[in-house]
């Protein structure tokens, strides 16, 4: 008997699945294969952002939560998910530096800020004319090998199912079934494609595709995360992947010419020595963002068997882990879903039935 149908692999529903599985349910994944928008997102967890250096949201529960759960699947796994890094913000305006320096003389943001540089230190190789901060417990998501490893578990687990999933083939009465199985309820982890899903396209959605790149340089850079309106990560020391771009118009998968310029405009504006890089990838997902920010998770409101885990965005390193855990706790012993992530705040401005 399948306690929990998940449709999707990516970040939410495999770190949801795991969860689910460490605490004895029965669990079967059914995912197409392809790439999806965990596998190419760059991973990163970055506690301050924005113009005004505002932390996010949960961010003191969310992060140790994030860091426990990696830390866990490195052992299980035997090796490294979470790179934790250092991150150089780079400081695009007076008003920016005016607004870090008021940040740090806020208790609530010392463990996450370090020291500020006036305009004119210089970095080898990099334009700073603004002068940057150094942001703390800042790091990195190996996206790609945790899913890779997490699907091996899944497949060794009899828990994973290749499939090109079709809605037609749920029949809801008399009891819920998807083609040969009878499961006790289906979640839906499947990215933005839930725009699609006949039971949860009502959720205010507001999907944004990205592309990144990675490049091969000889530029000696800092061996720490870079911010400079987009981000620079240090793969090794002549490998960077750059990104993101941020399209609401066109949501597709194809990487452009024009997401690609973009990017490489951007980094030759602070490094002017990576103009001279090689393109040795260039990726394109869509992001399953929402217009309010906060997560989709919790029951349909009509057929309870049915459930819902997304939304989350360019944030999903840093929030799916401690959601897996409190959706867990919902479905398996009825906790109460924070308000913010719980779709009933959607029932009535949403829903037409």
């Amino acid at each position: 008997m399948i306690d929990f149908l998940i449709i999707g692999q990516g970040l939410a529903g495999s770190l949801l699945a795991w969860e689910l599985i460490q605490r004895g349910c029965k669990v079967l994944i059914v995912d197409n294969g392809r790439e999806n928008a965990s596998q190419v997102a760059a991973g990163l967890i970055n506690p301050i952002t924005g113009m005004r250096f505002v932390k996010s949201a949960d961010v003191d529960t969310l992060l140790p939560t994030a860091k426990h759960c990696y830390s866990q699947l490195a052992d299980f796994f035997q090796q490294d998910f979470y790179i934790e890094k250092p991150m150089l913000r780079f400081f695009r305006s007076d008003s920016e530096f005016t607004n870090a320096h008021k940040r740090l003389s806020n208790p609530d943001y010392q463990a996450y800020l370090g020291d500020i540089q006036q305009p004119g230190k210089a970095i080898d190789n990099l334009a700073t004319p603004f002068g940057f901060l150094e942001q703390r417990q800042t790091g990195y998501l190996l996206t790609r090998p945790l899913l890779s490893c997490l699907k091996a578990f899944f497949i060794a687990n009899d828990s994973y199912r290749q499939a090109d999933f079709d809605y037609r083939d749920i029949q809801l009465q008399p009891s819920l079934r998807w083609l040969d199985i009878a499961p006790k309820q289906i979640i839906f982890c499947e990215g933005y494609q839930a725009t699609q899903n006949p039971w949860f396209c009502w959720l205010p959605f507001q999907p944004v595709k990205g592309e990144i790149l990675t490049l091969e340089h000889q530029t000696e850079l800092p061996d720490k995360i870079l911010n400079y309106g987009n981000w620079l990560i240090p793969l090794n020391t002549h490998q960077i992947r750059i990104g993101a771009t941020f399209d609401r118009e066109n949501l597709d998968t194809q990487a452009t010419e024009q997401g690609k310029n973009d990017l490489l405009n951007a980094l030759s504006q602070v490094a002017p020595g990576l103009t001279q890089a090689t393109l040795i990838n260039h990726q394109a997902n869509v992001r399953p963002c929402t217009q309010d920010r906060q997560p989709f998770i919790g029951l349909h409101p009509q057929h309870k068997q049915l459930a819902i885990f997304n939304g989350f965005g360019a944030k999903g390193s840093l929030q799916i882990p401690w959601y897996s855990r409190h959706f867990a706790d919902a479905l398996l012993n009825g906790a109460p879903l924070p308000h913010s992530s719980n779709i009933q705040r959607h029932y009535e401005t949403h829903f037409t039935g």
